[in-house]
């Protein structure tokens, strides 16, 4: 999630995922999935980098998250589990 600015100030979070594209012309306008648009006070390279940041974080913890999956995703993530390292 990341949060952007309404053009009347006010804060919103938005579900990155959920984004379609992001225009520029010259207020920067997010389409969702839905066909839902947004404007926000943001440009779309800072909406961009937000978005990356963003991934940069949820793929960071991903890593500490793996001993929550099965043995063969922690092991896609470089981690072995304890049964694994025992063996």
């Amino acid at each position: 999630m990341i949060q952007l600015t309404r053009l009347n100030n006010s804060s919103l979070i938005v579900n990155s995922d959920l984004i379609k594209f992001v225009e520029q012309s010259p207020d920067t306008v997010i389409t969702l999935l839905n066909g839902e648009k947004i404007i926000v006070r943001e440009s779309a390279d800072q909406v961009l980098e937000r978005i990356v940041l963003f991934r940069q974080l949820v793929l960071q913890n991903a890593p500490a998250a793996a001993g929550h999956f099965s043995p063969l995703a922690a092991a896609a993530w470089g981690n072995e589990t304890k049964d694994q390292t025992e063996r």
